[in-house]
């Protein structure tokens, strides 16, 4: 049985505690009844435990080091046709059965001026605990371990003449999840998650450039322990990241015009999150939500009937375990419904969205995709992303061998900067570096590369991609959504693509 001691309660909740330990199932009871009681039709209790640990340098000093903790509950119910939700950090008796009587009177205002009944797709109560597959426990090493790593990584940059601003981090996070419904639902998680990068700056005059490794924004995060920081090779490739920050600077700049360009993985894997991701978002696409992102061109009429890329364009939204350790991966999302696979888009046709046991019926489906998720115990799961990614091509091709059979192009790396219209549809990006390719060679570096054009234009334009052995699950960590703003992370299996006939080079004009 799983035991909440004092230790775990907020400053509040260990003074209503006392002494007193609750098991989790009884923390539950004691919402799910109250809400019963009030008339709610359905509820749902998450308890969640949230452990971070956010280490960085900045040119040989700590820049940032924090280690939190957050522990709290969340109730969310149907009544009279409407939801409503209450969250607290609170875990005495008179509090929980409070917050859940608070949820029904929301749910019954919201009643109010709701425009049709919330109609849930049935699903099968499940009964499980699951853990996040790990090799080492991140917080088994010592804060002093891991900044002396960060450091180690710091002094690799700046040992590169020219290199001005060396920038390091590394990020742990271990979140412990139960769910209990009125279903009968009984679900038990707990996700570790790691995260590590560095980027290097060379300043020259008025011009700045940067390369990051292994991925711009944070580096790279997987649903790992600490052996993902020591597969990425942290400090062996600090020289060379450096040396090619100061290549820049006198590196020439990239032409505008019309090209075929070869993206790398994880610049494609930010693409997908930008023009596939997030129009696929039910909730976007009915209407339910706008802040951040916009709403969607994808509307339902376009379900199985449009053209969104070529026949080598083959993308999945995919949650399960065995699709690799995204931070889109888990056993259940947060209503209870198991991690699924979905076909997003199928030989270059549009076949499906991200859907909740609320908007399934939309689109005519017997049950949710599992897509439902939240930021934390007090935050209103929603619709999110869970790994969307590219599948591989078929047949055996490198990057190499995609480079060597392009006669004339720019092979674009690691992303700079994005900007998309509020429908998803029109887009423009930057990568970090480019370099020219001439005859299938890669030729000069070149500085400032960008590229621009139209969602489903672009995307059918895609003729060719590399194999499984080039393809890598990358993280996001940190993709905003709602209001208030939840910030989660998602993931994007990609490998190097080639496009056709693409426009580039005018995001820095004159640069």
């Amino acid at each position: 049985m799983d035991w909440i001691s004092i230790s775990m309660c907020s400053p509040i909740a260990r003074f209503l505690c006392g002494k007193f330990k609750f098991p989790m199932k009884d923390i539950a009871s004691w919402a799910l009844n109250t809400a019963a009681v009030g008339g709610a039709a359905y509820a749902d209790v998450r308890i969640a435990d949230d452990r971070h640990r956010a280490l960085s340098t900045k040119n040989g000093k700590v820049g940032s080091a924090s280690v939190s903790e957050s522990f709290g509950f969340g109730v969310r119910v149907i009544a009279d046709g409407a939801w409503g939700f209450a969250a607290s950090d609170d875990l005495s008796r008179p509090s929980v059965e409070a917050t859940a009587a608070h949820a029904v009177e929301i749910a019954k205002a919201s009643a109010r001026v709701k425009q049709r009944d919330i109609q849930m797709a049935s699903e099968k109560p499940a009964t499980a605990d699951w853990t996040s597959p790990f090799q080492i426990d991140p917080f088994s090493t010592s804060v002093e371990q891991n900044i002396e790593l960060l450091l180690r990584i710091d002094s690799e940059l700046r040992a590169v003449q020219g290199v001005t601003l060396a920038e390091t981090n590394l990020n742990f996070r271990r979140e412990e999840q139960w769910f209990l419904s009125s279903e009968g639902a009984d679900i038990h998680q707990t996700k570790y998650t790691t995260g590590a990068g560095y980027a290097a700056h060379a300043f020259a005059g008025n011009e700045i450039q940067k390369r990051s490794y292994p991925n711009s924004f944070g580096g790279q995060w997987q649903n790992k322990g600490y052996e993902l920081v020591e597969e990425l090779k942290l400090v062996e490739n600090a020289r060379r990241v450096g040396e090619e920050a100061v290549a820049l600077l006198k590196a020439d700049q990239c032409p505008e015009g019309v090209f075929d360009i070869i993206l790398d993985g994880s610049q494609l894997g930010l693409q997908i999150h930008e023009s596939v991701g997030h129009p696929i978002e039910l909730d976007r696409v009915l209407g339910m939500e706008a802040n951040f992102a916009g709403t969607s061109f994808l509307t339902l009429d376009k379900l199985r009937t449009l053209r969104y890329g070529s026949d080598l364009v083959n993308i999945v939204a995919d949650a399960r375990q065995e699709h690799g350790p995204g931070l889109g991966t888990f056993a259940y999302d947060d209503e209870g419904v198991p991690a699924q696979c979905t076909p997003i888009i199928s030989h270059g046709l549009f076949t499906g969205y991200l859907s909740s046991r609320e908007t399934a019926h939309a689109i005519g489906a017997e049950r949710s995709g599992g897509t439902l998720r939240a930021e934390s115990w007090n935050r209103l799961p929603i619709i999110r992303m869970t790994n969307i990614s590219i599948l591989p091509g078929e047949g055996p091709l490198s990057r190499d061998q995609l480079l060597a059979s392009t006669d004339n192009g720019i092979y674009m790396e690691t992303n700079r900067s994005w900007s998309i219209d509020d429908k998803r549809y029109n887009f423009q990006f930057g990568c970090e570096t480019g370099w020219e390719i001439k005859n299938g060679k890669r030729t000069r570096m070149l500085k400032n590369p960008s590229y621009s054009g139209i969602t489903t234009t672009f995307w059918n334009s895609m003729n060719a991609i590399c194999s499984r052995d080039e393809w890598v699950l990358w993280g996001t960590p940190q993709c905003g959504k709602g209001q208030p703003q939840q910030v989660m992370g998602t993931g994007h299996g990609a490998a190097p693509a080639r496009f056709a006939g693409v426009k580039v080079g005018s995001a820095y004009k004159g640069a």
